[in-house]
């Protein structure tokens, strides 16, 4: 085992850092001890860990922007493809809301869309555009 002890000897002449003695013992291999004069806080060279390789560092910065890209750009897609859909629905297309009703579509306005969500008694709710999730047909697939 190696012990190291840190004795503080005092002020340095600036009076900002402080100079310490290092005591390392080594008693089960050689039962010697060495002192070392020393700053607190400084490493051995020898001792340092080797730097990451700079192609790891790019990778990291690489994942980042993939990750905001992601982020920031795939809802804007989502978005806009909801948009075109909305925009492409004509009468008769089997639609289903966010809430999950499933219903054809009977009547499509600039604010709303009628649905005729029953055959039996020829219910029909009016919804906004925004609530349309998909085409019925898309769920099959």
């Amino acid at each position: 085992m190696n012990f190291d002890l840190w004795i503080a000897a005092g002020l340095s002449a600036a009076g900002d850092e402080q100079q310490g003695t290092v005591i390392t013992s080594d008693p089960a291999e050689t039962g010697q001890t060495t002192v070392t004069d020393s700053k607190p806080g400084t490493a051995d060279p020898a001792n340092k860990p080797a730097p990451p390789p700079p192609w790891l560092q790019w990778s990291m910065w690489i994942l980042i922007f993939m990750a905001m890209y992601l982020l920031l750009f795939s809802p804007r897609r989502r978005q806009k493809q909801q948009e075109k859909m909305i925009k492409a629905l004509q009468k008769n297309d089997r639609v289903r809301t966010v809430g999950g009703i499933l219903g054809t579509v009977v009547e499509v306005r600039e604010n709303e869309i009628v649905l005729k969500v029953d055959e039996s008694t020829n219910t029909k709710i009016r919804v906004v555009p925004g609530a349309i999730s998909k085409l019925a047909s898309e769920d099959k697939n």
